[in-house]
């Protein structure tokens, strides 16, 4: 009933009057508002104008006052001028009907009338006034207590948790829904609100999700609205429809934790006739408000390529004009023409300029023709590609691929039949069958459900617990193991499908009025017979039966009985004994497979069991379902240059067909490829991803539950290369000149040439008069092949429009748009008319080739020159500027300086006398950049001279051809050049180079994007390739060296060179004298080809080898020579060595002398005489001799080869003399002198002096008491050293004032007493023979004034110390003495002056008396005498002699003993 309300509904705690009927609340409400509205006022259209705005409101009943619809947001549109100027937005007032607004007919506002408000007004006058004054008074009091109460009792409340909640331990918690959502059921066209309040701190973030998709409301802007106050969260969604049925979840989260409440929404919809009153809705989009836009899909995706389990992103750019803010089309996704939705599979979204498809986890189920759909008010647009998705990879080699598309084809409380589709990999071995997994929703833990594999493509599920949801998955096993699991199938619940439907619930009408069609169940009768029974699925596993209800209506809780009978007996058993099933639809397991069965089914409620229904014919337990025969004629055509049609005739023997796998192999490969990893259902496929320029076949097979049927017979090859088509039509149709009855048209090639080279143009034309266009007629029967064409018998003064189509081998294209009309009128301008057919060739990043052809119309005078312009392609028509300031003479230009990247186009003008004629047609914009993979012409020159061009191109077509010009005009004569082309390379071979051949060589390559390149032959280059050439002809065998003789042990000769470059093939002739030389004793002969060295060697030199030899070169067509004279002195002197070098050689079997005696100096200045000798052995003696006489003896030297020493440690005259050293043994004698006389010794001395001298320091200046002196200190000296001392370059004449010496090592020059005179510059010199040492000081200046005061004061103090008071000697320190007897001291003084003399004792000066005597005798002796001594004697005394240059005192002591005290201290 449309009036009870849900269970769930009844006992929620929040359950209040919003749960009425709606019915009811509706007529209640309409009761209420009847006094203030009037039913039934029609609709009126209000206009209202305002300076230039116009808009347009509609003004009626408020549906919110009569409906309980929530309010929500109107809707907003745009706002326009009369200029149709967009300046706002208006918000128009939009009511239905009378009948739709009121909701009731007259009928029923009368009934209401007789019911509600009678009773309302009965109940209303039969109670008392008083009485009711008296209840409002009590009523009134009762409520201001309770509500004092409340509020006092809330305050406490709110006072105790704040302190609660300002405890720290307590501050932070997680979120908690102190009201959770309510599920709600609505009509479609109805709003909704969920609201929940959620407490937690810090403050939880809230998110609705609807099918755990999160919900954007900016995305769905006007159909979900999100608020949030003082944690108080709603979602409402504005008119419902059947989409919006889901379960929805609110989560809220913050640091501690998360929680979710889930509500559910399901949206009813009428299935019943709507009534015609109603406004029907609008379908398809409308223009509103003047405004059209304007869609454009652009930044598209292409065929894509993904695996499973790889993320994958589809998305285009989507331009709307005009652009407004907050304006947002409908983006729809579709996969296969089926309306894609948000899932965890993938998730949509925009931008506000980009559509996205994602796909978080590809499956191959995501394989298909993917379309996006833009709708706007105006219209849509929509863009498609393809997108394939490839099994992952297996984990078991050869394992199969992954079934797809599992899904569930029939559920109930007991059993659940799941089907899928088999793979289009079997990994090489065929499919033994499938496992089928289930999962219980809510678990992880996947159960396998089948023991043994099933080849069906089916299969019932038993053993599940009713109520409950699953979701299934599927495996397949061949013989090599298992494959990937299959992407899991979507929840499906075990219950009886009655429950299901009712579950669903009803639908509703879009516009929110409820008509119930159901009528009131009857009591008390018994259901008549099933209608309709028939096996629906029969395989060997289930039997699957259904039928329809008896055909009275109003029964209540009809059930159903089934049973079934063996065929050929009348015993019908039942089957479901227990339990009646509720919905028309079984499904039968156990029976015996092969055994033939009939059904019937009885329906059954509470008055009884009703008569069973017709039995089904006999049916044999089994799969009736066969494998369909495969498809047949399989056609190829082509499509693109990495995609093919393939097309083929239908299975012809298929039931319930799931579709095709197309597989492709390269022609000789013997490898399959699948071109779809999910089947297609028509007989028509594109397989994408094929390599451009191979050749394939393929194969289709046929796919249902029962498995896959063979393979088709395998199509003809097709080779991977775009189709052709008939090309576009050419444009920019201009006059090139203009006569009285005829005018030449020239036009610009089609963009798009069909694939295939364009064979000619066919050019119409039309006689237009008075703007009235006449009937097209053809200028030419047979085609053109150029660009240019001059179109005759018009008639002048007359106005025509021409169009062309071009042709190739596919046919003739779409005729061009209609020219400019074009006067006929002879031109009589003197200059030139426009050049025509502008090219731009090798366009490199900064230049290119323009070409042009010269203008039609010449004018009065020949053409003599051509200029050219040049713009970037944005600027404006006053940014033109010439390329040349002086006029072109040929028809091509190379444009340099270009900037890079920028786009430029181009324009020609022609010039002759009279002056520069009219500007060619503009060129297409041109971007200045080097393609990748671009290539020169390449000048190669082989191995006979052949001069050769030549070029290659990377981006071919098989269609391209390449095409040689010189001067860019196309080589069609062979007798200069020969051309070869071979694959994607090309060679231009010059018969015979000469001066004509000199010019601009350039290779285009058509069917390509432009390449071409160019070449300039200049008469530099064409003289060094000539050079090239004649080496190439008559090569010669490089050098590294030439010929040269060298000597080798024995005092054998050795002529040899060596080769840069020779091969296994080389031969050598060696000549001499002109006479062939061979192998033998005097001549061997080697040529080592791996590292190219040729030698002759030749024991010995005679008078008779004295000439010229030669060595001859001989490698193919290579040839050298090289040779060598020995005659005169250069043989003899080349014989002398030879004969040494035997003589050595003879010399060495013995001991011998290695390097012969020699001497050296050591650092200690010793000159040590050494020779190494070699070939020793311990009886090798070795005997020292000077001058015939023995000096030492070497035995025993225990070495074989090392180094004899003899040493002289500071050698003088008496070494000089002959050394000899003398080896010898058993095996003979050698000897080594060495003369050290006369100039022998000389050189070793003077080799001493250099060591000498070069260890000598800087001269240097000191003063002594006598003078100033110069000196330098050498490491050693020797007495033979011979030193020349300078005094202003002048040897120094020595004298008693000026003296020379040495002091051990160091070497001095005395100046005794200088004076002014002998300041300068002193040196100097150590004699070595070789132009000696010299070592200078300068004395003089500061230096000389140093040195001097220095002598001064040094002679001063010398002077002093010499005359100064002395004390010479003669005292002792102590002196005993035995009382009584005399004491005398004498000690000697000197001093000049005398210095004088003083006696102290005790410190205290004495004098002489009779007891103490002080004496001095010749000025030289001082005497100290005491007569007889006493013990008052005793003590310290000193002498102190003085004079004007110093004083010096000695000290002595006075001991006075008395002998009785020193005897009777001895006792």
């Amino acid at each position: 009933m449309s009036g009870s309300i849900p269970f769930y509904q009844k006992h929620h705690r929040h359950y209040d009057r919003s749960y009425r009927s709606k019915e009811t609340e509706s007529k209640l409400s309409q009761y209420q508002t009847s006094s203030r509205y009037t039913a039934g006022s029609s609709t009126s259209a209000t206009t209202s104008r305002s300076g230039g705005l116009k808009v347009t409101s509609y003004s009626g009943l408020e549906a919110s006052r009569l409906s309980p619809i929530l309010n929500r947001v109107k809707p907003t549109y745009l706002a326009v001028d009369r200029e149709n100027q967009i300046f706002g937005y208006v918000v128009p007032i939009f009511r239905g009907s009378q009948e739709f607004a009121a909701g009731f007919s007259d009928t029923e506002e009368g009934r209401v009338r007789d019911t509600a408000a009678y009773m309302a007004r009965r109940d209303l006058f039969t109670s008392g006034l008083e009485m009711e004054r008296s209840e409002q008074t009590s009523r009134r009091e009762a409520m201001r207590g309770s509500a004092e109460r409340i509020s006092l009792n809330k305050r406490i409340y709110e006072h105790g948790e704040h302190f609660k909640r300002m405890n720290e331990d307590s501050l932070m918690h997680i979120p908690e829904f102190v009201i959770k959502p309510r599920s709600h059921t609505v009509w479609e066209k109805q709003s909704v609100r969920l609201h929940c309040t959620v407490s937690g701190w810090p403050d939880p973030r809230v998110v609705w999700y609807k099918n755990n998709v999160a919900i954007d409301a900016l995305s769905h802007a006007g159909k979900f609205k999100l608020e949030s106050r003082y944690n108080m969260h709603s979602l409402e969604i504005n008119r419902c429809d059947f989409d919006d049925t889901a379960q929805y979840r609110v989560s809220a989260m913050n640091s501690k934790g998360e929680l979710s409440a889930f509500a559910s929404v399901v949206v009813k919809r009428f299935k019943g006739e709507i009534d015609e009153s109603l406004p029907s809705p609008r379908h398809g989009p409308v223009s509103e408000y003047g405004i059209n836009f304007k869609t454009h899909i652009v930044d598209t995706f292409g065929v894509s390529f993904g695996r499973e389990g790889e993320t994958m992103s589809l998305g285009c750019t989507v331009i709307i004009y005009p652009a407004l803010d907050r304006y947002q089309p409908q983006i729809q996704w579709y996969r296969d023409d089926v309306l894609l939705s948000p899932s965890k599979w993938n998730h949509m979204c925009w931008s506000g300029d980009r559509a996205t498809l994602t796909f978080t986890h590809l499956n191959k189920e995501d394989e298909g023709l993917y379309t996006l759909r833009v709708t706007t008010k105006s219209g849509y647009e929509t863009y498609s590609a393809y997108v394939f998705v490839r099994d992952a990879e297996a984990e078991v080699e050869r394992a199969p691929g992954a079934p797809l598309d599992v899904r569930c084809l029939d559920a109930n409380k007991d059993y659940i039949i799941v089907t899928w589709k088999q793979p289009a990999v079997d990994g090489g071995d065929s499919i033994l069958g499938y496992f089928v997994d289930r999962c219980e929703v809510g678990t992880t833990h996947w159960i396998q459900c089948n023991d043994t594999p099933v080849k069906f493509a089916r299969f019932p599920v038993t053993g599940l617990v009713e109520g409950r949801s699953y979701m299934f998955r599927v495996r397949a096993v061949n013989a090599s193991g298992m494959s990937r699991p299959s992407r899991v199938s979507e929840p499906v619940g075990a219950m009886d499908p009655a429950d299901r439907a009712r579950m669903r619930g009803t639908s509703a009408p879009w516009t929110g009025q409820i008509i119930v069609t159901e009528e009131e169940p009857a009591e008390g009768i018994v259901p008549g017979r099933p209608l309709e029974l028939q096996v629906t699925e029969a395989t060997k596993n289930y039997v699957v039966l259904s039928w329809n209800p008896p055909g009275e209506k109003g029964l209540e809780g009809v059930m159903y009985y089934v049973e079934k009978c063996v065929s050929g007996t009348d015993s019908w058993q039942r089957v479901n004994t227990e339990i009646p099933v509720k919905s028309p639809r079984f499904a039968l397991f156990d029976l015996a497979e092969g055994k033939t069965y009939s059904f019937r089914v009885r329906c059954c409620n509470a008055a009884g069991v009703g008569e069973p229904s017709d039995p089904t014919e006999a049916t044999t337990v089994g799969d009736k379902l066969d494998i369909p025969s495969a498809p047949s004629k399989v056609v190829p055509i082509r499509n693109t240059d990495t995609s093919v049609v393939v097309a083929w005739e239908a299975s012809k023997e298929a039931k319930e067909l799931v579709g095709y796998y197309i597989e492709g192999s390269i022609v000789g490969s013997n490898e399959w490829e699948p071109c779809n990893n999910k089947p297609v259902n028509g007989t028509r496929f594109i397989c994408h991803g094929l390599t451009t320029g191979e050749k394939y076949i393929f194969r289709v097979r046929a796919v249902n539950a029962a498995g896959l049927s063979q393979f088709s017979p395998e199509s003809e090859p097709v080779e991977v290369k775009a189709a052709i088509a008939s090309p576009a039509p050419p444009y920019g149709i201009t006059v090139l000149e203009c006569v009285c009855d005829s005018m030449v048209l020239a036009w610009k090639q089609p963009s798009f040439i069909g694939g295939a080279d364009i064979t000619g143009y066919f050019v119409d034309y039309r006689e237009v008069i008075d703007g009235v266009q006449g009937k097209w007629h053809e200028a030419n029967i047979r085609a053109i092949s150029d660009r240019a064409y001059r179109v005759s018998d018009l008639k002048e003064n007359k106005k025509y429009q021409f169009q062309v189509r071009a042709a190739n081998m596919a046919g003739v294209g779409i005729p061009s748009l209609p020219s400019d009309t074009f006067l006929c009128k002879e031109w009589t301008i003197a200059v030139p008319g426009p050049p025509h057919d502008l090219q731009v060739r090798e366009v490199r990043s900064d230049s290119l080739v323009l070409l042009w052809k010269p203008p039609v119309y010449q004018g009065r005078d020949p053409v003599n020159g051509f200029y050219i312009d040049i713009k970037e392609a944005e600027a404006p028509e006053q940014a033109w500027r010439g390329v040349n300031n002086k006029a072109a003479e040929k028809m091509f230009i190379k444009i340099k300086d270009l900037k890079e990247g920028e786009t430029f186009v181009f324009r020609v003008r022609a010039q002759n006398q009279a002056g520069v004629g009219q500007t060619s047609a503009v060129t297409e914009p041109v971007v200045a950049l080097t393609k990748p993979g671009t290539k020169e012409i390449k000048v190669d020159v082989d191995d006979d001279g052949i001069i050769s061009m030549n070029f290659e191109c990377c981006d071919m077509t098989p269609d391209s051809k390449f095409v040689w010009s010189k001067n860019y005009e196309e080589i069609t004569d062979p007798s200069r050049l020969n051309l070869e082309t071979k694959g994607n390379k090309s060679k231009a071979v010059f018969n015979t180079p000469g001066e004509e051949d000199i010019g601009i060589y350039s290779c285009l390559v058509t069917h390509t994007d432009g390449a071409s390149s160019s070449y300039t032959l200049s008469e530099e280059e064409l003289k060094r390739l000539l050079e090239v050439s004649h080496d190439h002809k008559f090569p010669i065998i490089p050098l590294k060296s030439e010929l040269a003789v060298e000597l080798l042990e024995k005092g054998k000769v050795r002529f040899w060179l060596q080769a840069d470059k020779i091969t296994a093939n080389g031969n050598v002739d060696y000549i001499f004298n002109d006479n062939a030389l061979s192998q033998g004793d005097k001549y061997k002969m080697n040529f080592d080809k791996n590292t190219g060295v040729i030698e002759m060697i030749m024991d010995s030199l005679t008078p008779a080898d004295e000439g010229t030899f030669t060595f001859q070169l001989r490698d193919g067509k290579a040839t050298n020579q090289s040779s060598l004279v020995l005659i005169g002195d250069v043989f003899k002197e080349l014989q002398k060595e030879s004969e040494f070098q035997m003589k050595e050689w003879v010399r060495k079997q013995g001991p011998h002398f290695i390097e012969y005696l020699g001497y050296e100096l050591t650092q200690e200045c010793c000159v040590i005489m050494k020779c190494k000798v070699g070939n020793m052995k311990k009886e090798t003696s070795a005997l020292w001799y000077k001058d015939g006489h023995q000096i030492k003896a070497d035995e025993h030297l225990g070495f074989t080869e090392g180094v004899l020493k003899l040493e002289i440690a500071q050698i003088s005259k008496k070494d000089s003399g002959v050394y000899e050293v003398v080896l010898q043994d058993d095996r003979g004698k050698d000897t080594s002198k060495l003369n050290l006389t006369d100039q022998g010794f000389k050189d070793l001395m003077n080799e001493v002096f250099n060591f000498i001298a070069n260890s000598s320091t800087p001269l240097k200046i000191t003063s002594t008491d006598e003078g100033i002196r110069l000196y330098t200190f050498v490491n050693y000296y020797n007495d033979l050293l011979q030193v020349t001392w300078h005094y202003k370059d002048s040897a120094i004449a020595f004298s008693d004032r000026i003296k020379s010496g040495v002091v051990g090592e160091q070497l001095w020059l005395q100046i005794t007493e200088p004076t002014e005179k002998d300041t300068g510059k002193y040196a100097i010199e150590f004699n070595d023979g070789k132009g000696g040492l010299r070592r200078t000081v300068e004395l003089s200046g500061q230096a000389f004034d140093d040195a001097f005061a220095e002598f001064k004061r040094l002679q001063h103090n010398a002077i002093s110390e010499r005359s100064r008071a002395r004390v010479a000697g003669g005292l002792p320190d102590v002196v005993t003495i035995q009382e009584g007897k005399a004491l005398n001291l004498t000690c000697n003084i000197s001093g000049d002056p005398l210095p004088e003399v003083t006696w102290l004792k005790n410190d205290r000066e004495i004098t002489s008396d009779d007891h103490c005597i002080l004496k001095i005798a010749s000025g030289k002796f001082a005497s100290f005498t005491i007569t007889g001594v006493n013990t008052s004697d005793s003590g310290k005394y000193s002498i102190l002699v003085k004079n004007k240059y110093g004083t010096e005192s000695a000290d002595f002591t006075v001991s006075v003993f008395i002998p009785e005290e020193a005897g009777g201290k001895k006792k």
